[in-house]
């Protein structure tokens, strides 16, 4: 009784204050120019896969499909999260209303679980284009990755829903100073004056489901395209296989390596420093790389661009 008597008595915090990267004012303008940069370059870039891929029907494929998704999502994950990031570089430490950071953690969770189950989909794809290329069309028929993409979407949306309002739900009535340069759920857990173990407990569940499940999946598919990719009697196959696999590969490590290292921990991260720079990689890195690896060293985009752009 007492215990609820004090926290109905302790003034809840109205707003955050994103502490960024807090270095030298100079510092601090070379970081702006440079993230702003790579903030326009990651929006030309999948700009221009979204447009490839509608606007030419070579490229109206089930694997092309999948990666013009992954292009959305990465413009709309990057955006989430590099607002912030760009204010607090221009600013120094960032004043964030109570309601706005809930809304940019949603909007994070949400796409960081749509991009997980994406390239899950994507792996799926694969698998079958290199496994089972007879039964390629039906099993990848319109209706199959149209209820993939879609599933994708709205789970991350549920998922998110529930994160968000568990976190939302807690009192944060002490400092308000995150450690990070957007609202992330550990930084959040960390500044909690209450009971966080029912929260915590929901976001491990989240976290092994969404990242654990659709990781197994992906490392299932490329385990079973190796062993296929290794009974190819041609080398050219088998190289050519290799190169699309290897891509897709990529981006799934990097991604999966910082992402599950910061949220797949049931107790509060500490290290919120290191977490920074790994944020920065699955948050800024990744959405950039993304569209090279998989779409600009694909040899069917290459020559779409090259006659959009009309190179000889």
């Amino acid at each position: 009784m007492e215990t609820s008597l004090e926290l109905t008595n302790m003034t809840r915090v109205q707003q955050f204050v994103l502490l960024g990267f807090p270095t030298r004012l100079g510092i601090r303008d070379a970081l702006f120019v440079v993230f702003l940069s790579l903030y326009l370059l990651t929006l030309l870039e999948n700009t221009l896969i979204i447009y490839l891929i509608c606007s030419h029907k070579e490229l109206h494929k089930p694997m092309y499909f999948f990666l013009g998704n992954l292009s959305c999502l990465e413009m709309c994950y990057v955006s989430a999260t590099m607002p912030t990031l760009l204010v607090g570089l221009w600013t120094g430490p960032y004043h964030i209303s109570f309601v706005t950071c809930m809304t940019q953690l949603f909007f994070f969770v949400s796409l960081i679980c749509t991009e997980c189950t994406l390239l899950a989909s994507m792996a799926y794809d694969r698998y079958v284009a290199i496994c089972h290329p007879l039964h390629y069309p039906l099993l990848m028929r319109p209706q199959v990755c149209l209820g993939l993409a879609l599933s994708s979407w709205l789970g991350g949306l549920v998922v998110s829903a529930i994160k968000t309002k568990c976190i939302a739900s807690l009192i944060y009535c002490g400092p308000n100073v995150l450690n990070q340069f957007f609202c992330d759920v550990s930084p959040l857990l960390n500044l909690s004056c209450t009971h966080v173990a029912l929260t915590e407990l929901v976001d491990f569940i989240s976290a092994i489901v969404i990242f654990c499940g659709t990781l197994l999946v992906s490392l299932a598919s490329y385990s079973a395209i190796g062993m296929a990719v290794l009974r190819m009697p041609s080398a050219a196959a088998r190289r050519k296989a290799f190169s699309t696999c290897a891509s897709h590969l990529v981006v799934v490590g990097i991604f999966y390596s910082a992402a599950l290292f910061i949220y797949c921990r049931p107790s509060r991260i500490k290290s919120m420093d290191l977490n920074k720079v790994l944020s920065v990689i699955y948050t800024v890195v990744t959405p950039l790389c993304n569209p090279i690896i998989y779409c600009l060293r694909n040899k069917e985009v290459h020559t779409v661009l090259k006659k959009t752009l009309h190179w000889p």
